[in-house]
């Protein structure tokens, strides 16, 4: 077996070309110099990368590109997300695979980052030869940049130390791997795989700039010009490169629109709306199905996971929304009146008052055999059984709070971010109640408070906590809180190599400049 970096630099992903490529079955690997011999077929090699983003990986079920990540290494192991009852799950959930370097879970975002890293080299190194105008030409070499660029900074996330652990950026980082080459290749350190997302994002700035070029209107997989400043936004945040965040974060934001309160406890998670920036395409002709995203987080998915082990809301956090927030609508929040009706060590209700209310007020957000949980969540739901559905990747509300807590850290904006937190909260109707007067660390508590709220389960809670330094702190129902005792832990921000994923043995054993790492 060759290193990881080699076999999935082999060949670019590739389809028939009847119609939309996206939309068209069956895939197939075709080489990079027939690929890259026009523009009109590089265009396809990046369909082929967004379709990665979306595909069935190791024969295993639960991992489908994009929302494993989310799922099994953003919520999961997050502070406010809770996999109701699912104890076979504990190591995950716990954290306490980080540093098994032949667990799956070790290796599948290095697998699945680079597999899209090394098609994405592919194009940026051969573009520039292909037929077609150069305007197509640096729209398609755009993209290319956008996709390592983002995926060289989640892989950052999960392999490096936080920033405030870095010693200012110096220490490990990632093999940067720019080419097609597939040798030995030693890692750089943090500092410079940041320093390599931005010049990407600049590079690719400049060149959808100069294109003139964009998506088509009903496309939402691909990369734009809103996607490298989505993408430049998150990752200044977790540099705590504040200035570049809170730039970036609102031209991010431009053009698109905080979806209404209908579309957000509706379906406004699953199909792409005027707020969604950029998400994973899905066809109904090329199914996931019990591998797909939401049969994993769908309140309303048919598979075995979603019936029996309902993921739900924190009540620590949800106990801090006031009840006129249209949002808390999507969790099954019980009333004094039906405490006593479920049970607080496994959350469930079987009978009584917050069962009956489950099984008739959100009968259409549930699956018939639907076991019902306390904290429950509507807010994923599949479009179609039993997991199809569009996965979010970026949205606007996310650039609204990426900048309001940058311009919380550079401090003397406060109304600024006063105001970015009433645009978000009160003018949007989503609490018509909602004023905030807070200042200074208060007020970046508060940032963070509705960041956890409003984009619960999109991803972001183990990210969030790790960069923010803080402490995964779970609780029972006996101590405040809603979780299962076994999930009910402390880990302190030290825990797991300050919470750094090791190196995958399958990469350590054929990379030799990575052994001992």
């Amino acid at each position: 077996m060759k290193k990881i970096l080699s076999i999935i630099a082999a060949s670019l992903v590739l389809s028939s070309c009847a119609g939309d490529y996206l939309d068209t079955t069956p895939q197939s690997s075709v080489s990079t110099s027939t690929i890259l011999e026009s523009t009109e077929n590089a265009a396809l090699a990046i369909n082929g990368i967004c379709r990665l983003m979306a595909r069935q990986y190791l024969s295993t079920q639960g991992y489908n590109g994009e929302g494993t990540i989310k799922t099994y290494f953003g919520n999961y192991p997050g502070n406010d997300f809770h996999r109701c009852n699912l104890t076979a799950g504990v190591r995950i959930i716990n954290g306490n695979n980080m540093e098994t370097n032949t667990s799956i879970y070790d290796y599948y975002p290095w697998f699945y980052y680079y597999k899209l890293i090394s098609n994405a080299n592919a194009i940026i190194c051969n573009i520039d030869g292909a037929t077609g105008t150069d305007a197509e030409r640096a729209f398609i070499k755009a993209q290319a940049l956008t996709f390592r660029a983002y995926s060289y900074f989640m892989l950052s996330q999960l392999y490096c130390y936080r920033w405030a652990d870095s010693a200012d950026g110096s220490s490990r980082g990632l093999p940067l791997r720019l080419d097609q080459s597939t040798g030995d290749l030693d890692a750089s350190t943090l500092g410079e795989v940041y320093s390599q997302v931005y010049a990407d994002l600049d590079n690719a700035i400049s060149l959808y700039t100069s294109s003139g070029l964009d998506r088509d209107a009903d496309d939402n997989y691909s990369p734009n010009l809103s996607v490298a400043y989505a993408t430049y936004a998150r990752a200044a945040l977790t540099r705590e490169d504040w200035t570049t965040a809170a730039r970036y974060a609102a031209l991010a934001r431009e053009g698109y629109t905080l979806m209404s309160n209908d579309d957000y406890v509706d379906s406004g998670f699953n199909t792409p709306n005027d707020e969604w920036i950029w998400s994973c395409y899905s066809a109904s002709d090329q199914p996931l199905g019990f591998y797909a995203f939401f049969a994993y987080q769908g309140s309303n998915s048919s598979s075995s996971t979603c019936r029996n082990y309902a993921c739900a809301i924190s009540k620590e956090l949800i106990d801090r929304i006031p009840e006129t927030d249209v949002r808390r609508q999507m969790y099954l929040i019980p009333t004094e009146d039906e405490e006593g009706t479920f049970s607080t060590a496994t959350s469930r209700a079987t009978s009584g008052a917050l069962y009956t209310r489950a099984k008739t007020d959100y009968a259409d957000k549930l699956y018939s055999t639907s076991l019902i949980y306390a904290y429950m969540q509507f807010k994923f739901q599949a479009s179609e059984q039993p997991g199809f559905g569009h996965v979010l990747n970026f949205r606007a509300a996310e650039m609204y709070f990426i900048e309001a807590e940058a311009l919380c850290h550079i401090g003397g904006r406060d109304a600024e971010v006063q105001a970015l937190l009433l645009e978000l909260n009160n003018t949007s109707g989503r609490d018509p109640e909602y004023a905030c007067s807070k200042t200074g660390d208060e007020l970046l508590e508060e940032v963070k408070l509705y960041r956890r709220f409003d984009l619960w389960g999109e991803g972001f809670d183990w990210f969030d906590y790790k960069r923010w330094n803080q402490p995964i702190e779970r609780h029972t129902f006996a101590d405040g809180g809603s979780f299962h005792t076994q999930f009910a832990v402390t880990i302190d921000t030290s825990a797991n190599n300050h919470w750094t994923w090791v190196y995958p043995e399958q990469e350590t054993d054929y990379n030799d400049a990575l052994s001992g790492l």
